[in-house]
Order: C-alpha cells, then structure tokens, then sequence
C-alpha cells in the first residue's frame, strides 16, 4: 500500500470514480435494471387488483406493496449482515436469480395471491441487488465522492422506475393491463443477471479505506448488526434522524404508489394519464438525484433533507387542492413530489455513509434501508386503512402532515455539515450530550 494504493495480482486497487469508471457505469446500468423491474408495477398492479381480480377493498389491492415492502425491508436488513459472509458480487447475482420469475408471475398469474407471492420474491431482488449497487459504488469512490455516487446510483434506479412506469401505462392502454407490460421486465432481469455476473467484486476497494481510514475502529467497540441497529435506529440522534426521514419519505411513496392510480382514475383518467403520472414523478425524482447529490457534497446533507420533505409535503396537498383539473393536479403533484424526493435520497444515503465506520457501514446501510423500506409497507398499511376509514382524499392529507412533521424532525436530529466517524464510545466523536460536540472534539476538528 502507498499513496492509497493497494496492489493485487491482477492490478493495483485505487479510491476515486475516475480511477473506477468502467466498474461504477457498469454498475450504473445494473441499477437501471433493478429500478426497471420495480418499475412494472407502479402504473398497472393497482389496476389489475381492483379491475382485473375485482378486489374491492383498498387494503387488499395495496397488500402486494406491504408484502414488498415487509420483505425489502428485512433483505436490506440482512444484507449488510450477509456482507460479512458472502462478497457483494455473489450477493448481486443471488438477487437476480430470485427476481427471474417476477415477471413472468405478473403477467401470467391466476390469482391475487401470486401477484402478493411474486412480490415477496420482488422485495427479496430489491433488497439484495439495490443494497450491493450502492454498497458498491460507495467502495469505488471513497469519502470524498459519496454524494456524487449515491445520486448516480439512485438516479440510475429511480429513473428506470418512472420510464418503466410511462412505458407501461401506454402498453396497457393499447394491449390491456396484462401480459404484454409486466413481460417487459424478462429485458431487465436478463441484462440485470448478465452485468452482475461481469462486474467485479469491491472487497480490496474496502479493504484499503479501512487501511486510509483517519479513525480506526477502537477497540472492543462492536461493529455487528445488532449494535449497529440500535445505534442506527436510536442511538446516535443523526443516524436517528436518517432512519426516520427515510421511513417517512417511503411511507408517503408506498402510499402515492396505492393510492394515485385509483384516485385519478375515479376523477376520470384513463390508464395512460395514470402511467404520465406515475412516470413523472419517479424519473424527476431518479435524473434530479445527479446535481442534489452532488450539492450534497459542497452545502452538506441537512438543508437538501429537510428542504426536500417539506416540498414533497406540498406536493401530497396539490394533488388535492386542483383534484377538479385531474391531469394537471397529478401533474404538479408529480413534479413537486419528484423533485423533493430527489433533494431527500441521495443526502440521506450519504449522511449515513458520513456517519458510520467503514467495518459497520454496510450493517449501518442495511439498518437505514431497513426502516426506509419498511416504509413502503407501512405506507401501503395506513393508507389501505385510512382510504377504507375515510377516503383516498383523506389518505393523502395525512401522508402530507405526516412528511412535514418528518422535516422538521430532520431540522433538530440532523447535524449542518458532513459529520465523520470519530469512533468514540459508540457515539461517533459525541461526548454524549445527544449529538454536540465537546470542546476537545471541536478544538481537534478546528486543528
């Protein structure tokens, strides 16, 4: 090792995305894949509950998202402890081979139980090939690129999603809500698999930060999943602030993603109207993620996060307030929705990544992705209930106050500026009085 270098046998390992761009475009396209596969269903699989299986409850039609969301959720959460045992690589290619069938189940499946079963196997591909292509990515860059990385990463993803989305609202349109849409994804799991299986493995990329890293992890401090759960969940007030950010912001997508198609289709969309929607918001929301990241970077992760929950706040309340012009509500819902949510996700990913260690980052990430994701499912549950309780209308004002509240617990959890790892008592450089600095960290810090 010299000058941040490791050498291997086939080729010495360098930090920095121009010194590993073919690897993290590579890995840009694998994550294209991955959002295009969740993609399928944010336009059509509401459609085909309520139509095509005649359910008539909104629970019901929106328990394929708590099924996605449950079993995302504890995949994400494993698959920083998996990390430990298996390389990324052999866990992005296990993540593909699960997610071959989805698309076929989709198409072709017999009941709304297949549809809620192929969504398990959609949470489990999710959980695996999303976490290791930002994992990964992250392991390429180093520090000093986090922002960057993780907007490109999402933006690749979450752009995927809304073209998905787009493409198969039109397919539906001019050839029913079933097979021709879902068969889409056979494209994304083939390149999806295809890519996994070429590109190569980060653990050297790891392991030479570890050997940079400015802190080693002291001794006797735990780096395993449990303590890096309770650390990441309560413990240390901006990976708190974090984890409850996420979980809102994917609560009030995992509703919108239930609740929006029957909402403008009951005010007169058709289904091509509903997939512009439901396109808009996620592509704003993936191509907006390339400069936020990267302002990420330069002002910090606090005001992107909390700017960001406030307008997707606002966009939740548009959608309502010119409910009687359908298209241009969901238009604007779209727009505000897509770009706050654009704002929030790559300054989340990066402030964990700021925050944890390099031997507990993984296991901190799938803390994090666990209770973001698991706002998928819980947004599908309260807003399944709510809409049987109260209305769509209703549903949609409480996500709203719900994702406002979130920002401005974000503006007291989160700190300003990029917070490293300090790796004292557990606390990150805290000298315990929840989340300020002491004296001597911030005379250290000031030099």
């Amino acid at each position: 090792m010299n000058h941040g270098t490791i050498s291997t046998s086939a080729r010495p390992v360098r930090l920095g995305l121009r010194e590993n761009w073919l690897q993290f475009s590579l890995l840009v396209v694998v994550n294209m894949a991955v959002g295009g596969l969740v993609g399928l269903e944010r336009t059509t699989v509401p459609l085909i509950g309520s139509e095509t299986f005649g359910l008539t409850s909104e629970l019901a039609v929106f328990s394929f998202i708590i099924a996605f969301g449950l079993t995302k959720a504890l995949t994400n959460l494993a698959a920083g402890a998996l990390t430990a045992r298996f390389r990324r690589k052999q866990l992005l290619v296990a993540g593909w081979l699960i997610g071959v069938p989805v698309p076929f189940v989709l198409a072709y499946a017999p009941s709304w139980s297949w549809i809620v079963a192929a969504n398990v196997l959609l949470g489990l591909n999710q959980g695996l090939t999303w976490s290791m292509t930002v994992n990964m990515k992250i392991d390429l860059v180093g520090p000093t690129r986090r922002g960057f990385a993780t907007g490109l990463n999402e933006a690749a993803g979450y752009t995927a999603v809304g073209v998905t989305a787009l493409l198969t609202g039109y397919l539906a349109t001019a050839h029913g809500l079933r097979p021709i849409p879902e068969l889409v994804g056979v494209v994304f799991v083939a390149a999806g698999l295809a890519l996994a299986l070429v590109v190569r493995d980060t653990a050297a990329h790891v392991a030479l930060e570890l050997a940079q890293h400015p802190t080693p992890l002291p001794a006797g401090e735990d780096a395993g999943l449990g303590a890096t759960f309770v650390r990441t969940s309560w413990r240390d007030r901006p990976l708190r602030g974090a984890s409850q950010a996420g979980l809102v912001n994917n609560l009030n997508d995992g509703l919108t993603w239930g609740v929006f198609p029957l909402l403008f289709t009951d005010h007169g969309l058709g289904i091509a109207a509903v997939g512009l929607i439901k396109g808009l918001y996620p592509i704003l929301w993936g191509l907006g993620q390339i400069p936020t990241g990267h302002l990420a970077d330069r002002i910090g992760r606090k005001p992107l996060i909390v700017t960001g929950m406030l307008v997707q706040s606002a966009g939740l309340l548009l959608a309502l307030a010119l409910l009687d012009r359908p298209l241009l509500a969901g238009l604007l819902s779209a727009i505000a929705l897509g770009l706050g949510t654009a704002m929030v996700y790559p300054a989340l990913i990066a402030s964990v990544s700021d925050r944890a260690h390099p031997a507990w980052r993984a296991n901190a990430f799938g803390t994090y992705r666990f209770w973001r994701d698991i706002g998928y499912a819980a947004g599908a549950l309260v807003g399944g209930l709510l809409a049987d309780l109260l209305g769509l209308e209703a549903t949609v004002i409480a996500a709203a106050l719900l994702t406002a509240a979130s920002g401005l617990l974000a503006a007291r959890w989160l700190n300003d500026r990029h917070d490293r790892h300090d790796g004292r008592d557990g606390r990150d450089g805290r000298d315990g009085r929840d989340g300020r600095d002491s004296d001597a960290t911030t005379a250290l810090r000031n030099g």
